[in-house]
């Protein structure tokens, strides 16, 4: 028994269908195959009562819960579930203490962490004597990147096993057992459907289907019954966790790829999401100064319009300003030599002494500096045929040197032409002999 069971009593209200159902070992577990098919690491583990401390990482609903349950069930130990949400370092220390007298009694304790990544640094250390001690097997479960949100020295004492969303066939399954338990009927295709809205969730289509079991007449749910409880499907994004990162890569990689068509459907992603629109329209600008560039200077145009038109419109007119320009963005011509010229340019200052800016291109706004020579042998771009001028702006030690390599794509071959010129004339200014620089 848990230290924490607490015996249920005549007349109680029936427990949520996703708790009646919970599995209770492996074989009736719902997916997972990739860690919990036959003879894979972590079901050898469990049966053959060889277990580690480990954190099971996925969204929601997908069993971490569950597997906690049966991985302490299977070994016989006791099972101590503990909320992050809930808990502070009292209660963590008082668990403890009780796992350690259990280990001393020969029994060995499961601690089962749900949301570990809310336990800040200080509190997922008070673990660690606990763990490297034997005193618990410590299952911590989150829905955000342990790389980020556990602590390193947990993690180098746990196995760290992702999750999936439970595809569609799964939650089919999951649903029929749960027909069974409401004793109501539902089509085949009904029951699909509700798989598709729970979006990989198995809590989420427990509760639909207890909802409209609810709402069935006569025993039977029906697409009216349906139709009244699913309104508008959840989408996994926490606009503040990995998701959210995920996403807006996939976005940004779609456009720079020129897929189109992907673009709009990870945009959508996001509107539907809830995302901040302005944080769209910023990416979207980034976009086009990242990998659009010189090829099409316009781009930037059109996401700076975008950005306004935005903040001017709104949700939802503003949306569709987001469409299109993930549109053009996506089928403009694409360059990142500018963004790879200002690296270029950026490592030269790493690379090479700060020296002082040449004296020919410094102001002299006093007499004193015309008389130390500032500004002498400047040469007035207005002045010369085309403004070029052949005059080194660099210093001395980079003289020559050559950040930015234009592409063939878009309007750049133009401009490489036109930067060859600009290039070529200040070859032939150096060859020959000149005075004032």
């Amino acid at each position: 028994m848990s230290l924490f069971d607490i015996p249920s009593t005549p007349g109680e209200p029936k427990r949520p269908l996703a708790e009646r159902l919970r599995p209770q070992s492996l074989d009736g577990f719902a997916g997972q195959e990739h860690i919990l098919g036959k003879g894979k690491p972590l079901r050898r583990a469990i049966e053959s009562d060889h277990l580690t401390s480990l954190i099971l990482w996925g969204p929601p609903g997908v069993g971490k819960t569950s597997l906690a349950t049966i991985i302490a069930q299977t070994t016989k130990a006791d099972f101590v579930p503990f909320s992050a949400v809930l808990a502070g370092m009292k209660e963590i220390k008082e668990v403890m203490s009780r796992a350690e007298h259990t280990r001393r009694l020969g029994r060995r304790t499961v601690l089962f962490v749900d949301e570990i990544h809310r336990f800040n640094k200080a509190q997922q250390d008070a673990f660690l004597p606990y763990v490297e001690r034997g005193d618990v097997i410590l299952i911590g479960a989150t829905t955000e990147n342990p790389s980020f949100e556990v602590n390193s020295a947990l993690l180098s004492r746990s196995r760290v096993y992702a999750l999936k969303a439970l595809d569609t066939a799964d939650l089919v399954g999951l649903l029929t057992r749960g027909l069974r338990e409401l004793e109501v009927a539902c089509d085949a295709a009904h029951l699909e459907q509700i798989a598709i809205f729970a979006n990989g969730d198995a809590r989420t289509a427990y509760n639909l289907l207890e909802l409209a079991a609810s709402a069935a007449e006569d025993g039977q749910i029906t697409q009216e019954t349906l139709a009244g409880i699913i309104t508008r499907k959840s989408l996994l994004y926490d606009k503040g966790g990995e998701e959210h990162y995920n996403v807006i890569s996939a976005l940004h990689k779609s456009v720079r790829a020129s897929d189109a068509d992907a673009a709009l459907y990870w945009l959508a992603r996001m509107l539907e999401a809830g995302e901040d629109r302005m944080y769209i329209a910023r990416r979207l600008v980034r976009m086009a100064v990242e990998d659009i560039g010189m090829a099409d200077p316009r781009a930037v145009e059109q996401a700076i319009a975008c950005q306004q038109t935005v903040h001017f419109l709104g949700i939802p007119e503003g949306d569709q300003a987001l469409a299109q320009c993930a549109l053009y963005l996506s089928l403009a011509p694409k360059s990142d030599a500018a963004y790879k010229a200002l690296k270029s340019a950026r490592d030269a200052t790493q690379k090479h002494a700060a020296e002082p800016v040449p004296m020919h291109l410094r102001n002299a706004p006093t007499k004193h500096m015309k008389q130390w020579g500032y500004g002498e042998g400047y040469r007035h771009a207005h002045e010369y045929g085309d403004a070029l001028t052949g005059m080194e702006c660099l210093p001395e030690s980079l003289a020559g040197a050559e950040f930015y390599q234009p592409t063939n794509q878009g309007v750049e071959p133009r401009i490489a032409e036109k930067l060859s010129a600009i290039r070529e004339t200040k070859r032939e200014f150096y060859k020959k002999p000149t005075s004032g620089q």
